[in-house]
């Protein structure tokens, strides 16, 4: 990719990653609920979910994709129907100190929330959003020149978005994990709880509602 080309997409990658979306806010949850080391299996999580999306486009499944209503329904209602559900999760969330390696109350679960689970949440919030796959599609071309070879572009997309999406979730997630230390009110963290979980339903109702 020619460096003529390549800075407005840099740019521009700052400016997507930046802006707030399920994966910000998956982030700045992630860093409140498990602290900022174990917060950071979720960031792996949303980049493998990153270049999965990246690679579907590269492919030409993301065309596929768009071009059919039943596929882009179905990953739309999954999609909307996990973030509702991570909402009510987190609005039901049990009021209790939250410490970095307490339980997973956001899953429902008491046991403290391993790596895999938190990851796996992670690349399910990213994989899950028809919007972003079809966001990908409309952009990435417009930065890949279709006279040179098509993957080291695609590549190059691919670890940029990569490197500024890592740092845009890692200073969210700082964020998060910065609160974690300010919540010990048990008011606080009712409110906390359920401020956000109505973010994440808040986010599952507008992807239910989006059209292409």
């Amino acid at each position: 990719m020619k460096p003529d080309i390549w800075l407005p997409f840099f740019v521009a990658a700052w400016l997507i990653c930046l802006s707030p979306g399920p994966g910000v806010l998956s982030s700045v949850t992630a860093g409140m609920r498990w602290g900022f080391r174990r917060a950071l299996w979720n960031i792996l999580g949303l980049e493998l979910g990153s270049m999965i999306l990246i690679g579907t486009v590269a492919t030409g499944l993301g065309a596929l994709l768009s071009a059919s209503v039943v596929a882009f329904n179905l990953i739309k209602w999954l999609g909307a129907a996990y973030l509702v559900y991570l909402g009510v999760q987190q609005w039901r969330a049990p009021v209790r100190p939250l410490v970095a390696d307490g339980p997973d109350e956001v899953s429902g679960n008491t046991r403290p929330a391993t790596p895999a689970r938190i990851f796996l949440r992670g690349l399910l919030i990213n994989v899950s959003n028809p919007k972003a796959i079809l966001f990908t599609l409309a952009v990435t071309p417009q930065f890949v020149d279709s006279s040179l070879p098509q993957w080291p572009q695609y590549l190059t997309i691919m670890a940029t978005l990569l490197f500024t999406d890592t740092v845009s979730m890692s200073i969210y997630t700082a964020l998060g994990a910065r609160a974690l230390q300010a919540l010990r009110s048990p008011g606080v963290i009712r409110w906390t709880n359920r401020g956000f979980g109505s973010l994440f339903i808040g986010a599952g109702a507008a992807l239910a509602a989006f059209r292409r």
